[in-house]
């Protein structure tokens, strides 16, 4: 799903840690220009975040559907061209792996991120349960989050949490999606 490798001359990539989810008076999150590939889904739990902006971040084409519960967020300033599905350049989203009815055999805390996305996926991006051993939805949605439309992964523990979602944004493929070559909806914008 995403190349890691820094061998483009770039310093070397350092993931944000899991442990964002302990900053939670954060009002505003500044990444800017960070040569990062993806953010936790653990960013959920800054409650207090009200402005994110990772301006110039190249490289990050996605975010954790976990945002959405960051319901203070109101600002954005993120580097949308960037980003998979939107509006002006239509960047196809990344096929994802297909849905797992169970994860018994997969070691859910040390995923490859290339293939999930993720390095661990431990709860719902819906309903915050526990995965554990049960099943595997991943798909994608673009929603608007604060002032932009963001391409979010959702890892779900079931199809019933996939339907929960709502639809995608204006301009955008409208319900969840496994990626891969979608027609995308044309775009008022052009």
């Amino acid at each position: 799903m995403v190349d890691e490798a820094a061998d483009d001359g770039r310093e070397e990539f350092r993931p944000l840690p899991p442990s964002i989810a302990r900053l939670t008076a954060v009002k505003h999150l500044v990444l800017y220009g960070s040569n990062l590939v993806r953010i936790p889904p653990e960013i959920g739990a800054m409650t207090s975040l009200e402005e994110f902006s990772p301006y110039t971040s190249y490289r990050l084409h996605w975010f954790p559907y976990e945002i959405t519960r960051c319901r203070k967020l109101t600002r954005s300033t993120v580097s949308t061209r960037a980003l998979f599905g939107n509006y002006k350049l239509r960047p196809p989203f990344p096929r994802l792996q297909p849905s797992l009815e169970s994860v018994a055999d997969l070691d859910l805390a040390n995923l490859d991120p290339r293939r999930w996305g993720a390095t661990a996926v431990h709860k719902c991006s819906v309903c915050d349960r526990e995965i554990e051993q049960n099943a595997l939805h991943q798909v994608w949605i673009s929603l608007r989050v604060a002032t932009d439309v963001l391409p979010l992964l959702v890892s779900a523990c079931s199809p019933v949490c996939v339907a929960a979602l709502p639809s995608g944004a204006r301009d955008h493929i409208p319900s969840p999606h496994k990626g891969g070559k979608i027609e995308q909806p044309a775009s008022d914008r052009d």
